[in-house]
């Protein structure tokens, strides 16, 4: 329970500050000694109504409120959040005031736009000490700020800001409103007070410092336009929360940590003048620890983008990133150096986070906080510094300045400490060290732009023996040398991808491996580096969930994203995800059939949220039509949930309700055209590159009438076209289609026309027009190469010709997965037995080749054992033997049905 007495006792005796207080306000005092907490805060927020001016209604106000909080907090009945979030909220609502009054006084009758505070530090985190001053960020739009007709806007801004902050700091004998420190805006030594938004934009996309990105971790747009400054923090989200793994932000708080204990850790003991902020173990390591963290991850996380210190820990923990143990017991310290800090400052309104110079004044710290004495308080600070400072000593340990110095462009070439290079090289095996010595010198000479500063020649010093040693491991050294080239070349900067690597080093062996084997993958790294951070997850190498976790996960977008962001961070997950899969295919982590069912699922929840996206988009501006609505049908590999890292995606847009229909919107659409024109904008999202990239390529051919068909039909004339025009290679395709997205009732109906059609009684030319197709096939597309397990006679489209035609000529096994239906015509006695485990063959390899044999022909030694290993097979020949079984039981089935001989 609360002791409301005892507390107003310790503040009287205790607190100068405090004690005055209660003089001058006795009311409040009054409240407070009857228990009535929340009363006295409410009569804190009405003081000063009376006051001459609004500066000294502010002064009084911050007063009565200090005084209730203080109180408040001593007593137990006002929680560490609470005392803050009140603080915090003071800060915002006398900032708020202070910029309307500088506004209006100078041009009356204005609404006061265009005129914002960021807050920054603790206000920003909504965690203001009892005696802080305010960082905030003031920026102006010329366009839309009000003022005088000859005033000019920055000289008006400037006069805005110099009133705003005299209210706010003014002292007299009611005191002052807060502190305010300005010096956190874009190049405080030079700059105004107030920065135009265009400026300051300019500032942080192109020269911000390091610590301004942990600046705006918890940035807010506090007072006066708000929804300016939520713009203007969007617009700058690149800036703070950059897409890749940025491990060299530990680096940079790692050299900040040690420049604030250099300054102000001079007393490291923990006795008189200690400073609970700033030492070891103290409140700023805490806020570092959790803010590196966020740094790292939060580009790729946007759940870690706390501002508070206590739910960013707890977030961390969430996520996995840190031991819950250690969120808990840092939050606790935390909480507990935030309340020693507090009561530092009680004692007289002063900002000092240091412990007293004498025992006599700790002893009166320590009976205001409700402890016996300074030796009590003393020793608790000692016990959680010291667990603090453990852990955080921890955390930037790997950041301490290398023992390698940084090589400048034009200084003399050496290798790093410790590492002879040729010598090295000849002794990890590799064919020409004084040639591959020569090259490794050619990556310091200024050639590759990615290498071109100190930093970068430095944080690749610290990986490169680690490096050429996973190369000279990997299957195929000289290729995996060349790709490294080719990739680090692509780079405009390496820093981070050598900073990754360097943290975590168990990366260098698996990038070897992707080097060497896997053009594809290689390429793809080429492009976006930081494709290699979606391995160190813990669940790099599971496979993806169900297509609404992977929904869940794509809609993971910031709250008020446009239509572009979200299509680049649609991109930036599936290319994760992909990438991801690919390696664990070259890893044979997982069965090929289930790494092909994992990339159906990531291609169809990227096809869900974009087309959600994209039409609620459409309807902005074309509203939406009444008792109608989209349908996409997904055909071939990714119907038949078996993509492989080279498919597109066949696809078919539909419409429901009267195709005469109009939308209705600002710029209505009849329904036929409303629903194409829909359907160019979803194929773009899925297919347009974005600076984020590509996605897939999107194949709509086999809508009906093909490419002389509209790109949308109705639902009615897609069902009349199939029963009475589509030809008998239409029906086969329709046997591997599924809807993807659509209502329930929308895609039951779809699917209850595709079932109608293809137990329709069949034509009776059905046998001949398979072979006559079949055939006009081989003679225009021609097998790329010996490993071409698709289009070779015995191989994968032989399987699906000899399904398609027994599903449509015995209307049964109508399910879109090729295994699935193989398993009912088999079981139904329509097939072999031994064509289960022959298309096992097949559709293993395929899948496993387009990573690792891209163009068909049997690549080398090392890439053959991996596609040994992924079909789970032991060796090459193990290879060769079952795919030669596998194409003769297809050609016994192709002969039983067809009464053809394959040429195999």
């Amino acid at each position: 329970m609360p002791d409301w007495t005892n507390a107003l006792e310790r503040a009287q005796a205790y607190s100068p500050f405090l004690s005055r207080a209660m003089d001058r306000l006795p009311a409040i005092t009054a409240l407070l000694a009857a228990g009535d907490g929340d009363g006295a805060l409410a009569a804190a927020a009405l003081a000063g109504e009376d006051a001459p001016d609004l500066g000294a209604a502010l002064r009084r106000r911050r007063l009565a409120t200090a005084l209730a909080l203080g109180v408040g907090d001593l007593a137990g009945a006002f929680a560490l959040p609470r005392v803050v979030g009140e603080l915090t909220a003071l800060a915002d609502r006398s900032l708020d005031a202070a910029i309307r009054h500088a506004i209006v006084s100078r041009a009356p009758d204005s609404e006061p736009a265009g005129f914002v505070a960021l807050a920054l530090g603790k206000q920003g985190a909504g965690e203001l000490n009892y005696s802080s001053d305010i960082d905030p960020i003031l920026l102006f739009d010329p366009l839309t700020m009000p003022r005088r007709p000859r005033d000019d806007p920055g000289e008006a801004a400037q006069r805005y800001a110099r009133e705003i902050v005299r209210l706010l700091t003014h002292v007299d004998a009611e005191g002052y409103v807060f502190r305010v420190d300005l010096r956190l805006r874009p190049a405080s030594e030079v700059s105004p007070l107030a920065i135009p938004i265009e400026a300051a934009l300019t500032h942080y996309e192109s020269s911000a410092l390091a610590w301004e990105r942990a600046a705006f971790i918890r940035a807010r747009a506090a007072s006066g336009d708000i929804a300016l400054g939520e713009e203007f923090l969007a617009q700058i989200r690149p800036f703070v929360w950059r897409k890749s793994l940025d491990f060299g932000a530990i680096a940079e708080i790692g050299r900040l940590t040690r420049r604030i204990r250099a300054e102000h850790g001079k007393v490291t003991a923990v006795g008189p003048g200690f400073d609970v902020k700033r030492a070891r173990g103290g409140i700023r390591e805490i806020e570092f620890f959790a803010q590196g963290h966020q740094l790292i991850h939060g580009g790729r996380n946007p759940a870690l983008r706390q501002k508070g210190t206590r739910a960013a820990l707890d977030a961390l923990a969430a996520a996995g990133l840190i031991d819950s143990q250690d969120a808990l017991h840092l939050g606790q310290a935390y909480d507990r150096l935030r309340q020693i800090e507090h009561r530092l400052q009680m004692v007289a309104d002063l900002q000092t986070h240091t412990l007293p110079r004498d025992m006599a004044a700790i002893d009166k710290v320590a009976r205001l906080d409700g402890l016996p004495d300074g030796a009590a308080l003393i020793s608790e600070i000692e016990a959680i510094t010291a667990m603090v400072g453990m852990r955080y000593d921890a955390l930037i340990a790997a950041s301490a300045p290398p023992s390698i110095a940084p090589v400048k462009a034009d200084a003399p070439v050496d290798a790093p400490s410790g590492f002879a290079l040729e010598a090295d090289l000849a002794a990890l095996g590799f064919a020409d060290p004084a040639g591959l010595a020569a090259r490794i010198d050619g990556w310091r000479g200024g050639t590759m732009r990615a290498l071109r500063s100190e930093a970068a020649l430095a944080a690749l010093d610290a990986i490169l023996p680690q490096l050429l040693a996973a190369l000279a491991k990997a299957p195929e050294p000289d290729k995996a040398l060349t790709r490294w080239e080719r990739l680090i070349a692509s780079l405009s900067s390496a820093v981070n991808l050598f900073r990754l690597l360097e943290a975590r080093p168990g990366l260098l062996d698996v990038l070897a491996r992707i080097l060497s084997l896997a053009p594809p993958l290689a390429d793809e790294l080429a492009r976006r580096a930081d494709l290699l951070d979606a391995l160190i997850d813990a669940s790099a190498f599971a496979l993806p969930g169900d297509v609404d976790a992977l929904i869940a996960e794509f809609s993971q977008s910031e709250a008020g994203d446009d239509y572009q962001r979200i299509l680049d961070h649609v991109r930036r997950k599936v290319g994760e995800r992909r990438f991801a899969l690919g390696v664990q295919l070259i890893e044979g982590v997982h069965d090929p059939l289930a790494i092909a069912r994992g990339l159906a699922h990531v291609a169809q929840a990227a096809m869900v949220v974009l087309a959600r996206a994209t039409v609620a988009e459409f309807a902005s501006v074309h509203g939406r039509i009444a008792g109608s609505e989209l349908l996409i049908l997904g055909l071939g590999r990714l119907g038949g949930e078996a993509l492989s890292h080279a498919s597109d995606l066949d696809i078919v847009y539909l419409f429901t309700g009267d195709y005469a229909a109009e939308s209705d919107g600002r710029r209505p659409l009849g329904a036929t055209l409303y629903y194409n024109r829909l359907a160019q904008r979803i194929s773009a999202a899925l297919s347009v590159p974005t600076a984020e990239g590509a996605l897939y390529e999107v194949d709509t051919r086999l809508r009906p009438q093909g490419t002389q068909g509209p790109l949308a039909v109705s639902l009615e004339s897609f069902a009349l076209y199939q029963r009475e025009q589509a030809w008998v290679w239409e029906h086969m395709a329709l046997c591997r289609a599924r809807p993807l997205f659509g209502s329930p009732e929308a895609c039951a109906a779809l699917g209850q026309i595709i079932t109608q059609v293809l137990t329709a009684p069949p034509p009776l030319t059905l046998i001949d027009d398979i072979l006559a197709m079949r055939q006009r096939m081989a003679e225009h597309k021609q097998p790329r190469g010996s490993l071409d397990v698709k289009l070779m006679r015995g191989g994968l489209v032989d399987v699906e010709f000899l399904i398609h035609a027994l599903q449509l000529r015995h209307g049964i096994a109508l399910t879109p997965r090729l295994d699935e239906a193989l398993d009912e015509l088999i079981a139904a006695g329509h097939l072999p037995v031994a064509m289960a485990a022959a298309h096992g063959v097949l559709a293993r390899l395929l899948i496993a080749s387009r990573l690792l044999a891209p163009d068909g022909v049997v690549p080398g030694d090392a890439a053959c054992a991996a596609l040994a290993k992924a079909c789970g097979l032991g060796d090459w020949q193990a290879v060769m033997t079952a795919l030669a079984d596998a194409r003769a039981t297809v050609a016994l089935a192709w002969r039983a049905m067809f009464g053809e001989t394959l040429e195999i």
